[in-house]
């Protein structure tokens, strides 16, 4: 039996299955459909994933910070601080290959930090308080629901869903 060494690294770990869930739909999307949105008011394939890559960024950028303050300007602001790569991203095998090593390179981030520093108090949106890895949570969280979308969209497009295909064993 695998034992943590601490919260931190159980917390990467989550992270990492919730990144390759959505690395694995968009695999499973064909690119010719990245720029399908199910109705004009929601994101494309494309725009969902870019979306994926510039929370992550930010959460990135911000939480591994000693100053982190997640009002240090307004959301599209804060965004565009860390999310330029993912901006000009615009192929599917780039976007795939960005999902990757925006993670490892978070994952990265967050040991050099170390568990200390994301234990320790911050700010939220919101204004009340709260510790860095429970921002991180939310991070995850994040991504689950969009990749929850991507699945939705690939119904949408007569494609099975790549975790629906594994849970299968196909």
């Amino acid at each position: 039996m695998f034992v943590y060494k601490n919260l931190l690294e159980e917390t990467l770990e989550a992270w990492e299955d919730a990144r390759q869930g959505v690395i694995d739909e968009v695999e499973n999307i064909p690119a010719d459909k990245f720029d399908f949105r199910p109705t004009p008011e929601v994101r494309s394939v494309k725009e969902l994933v870019v979306h994926i890559l510039e929370v992550a960024m930010m959460m990135t950028g911000e939480l591994t910070r000693e100053d982190t303050n997640f009002q240090r300007a307004e959301w599209p602001e804060l965004l565009n601080l860390y999310a330029t790569e993912a901006y000009r991203t615009h192929s599917k095998k780039d976007l795939i290959k960005l999902l990757k090593t925006q993670l490892q390179d978070g994952i990265k981030k967050f040991r050099e930090a170390g568990e200390l520093h994301m234990l320790q108090f911050i700010t939220r949106f919101d204004g009340q308080k709260g510790t860095r890895l429970a921002w991180l949570h939310h991070g995850i969280a994040q991504e689950m629901y969009h990749g929850g979308q991507l699945t939705v969209y690939e119904r949408l497009l007569g494609i099975e869903p790549a975790l629906t295909r594994k849970i299968r064993g196909g």
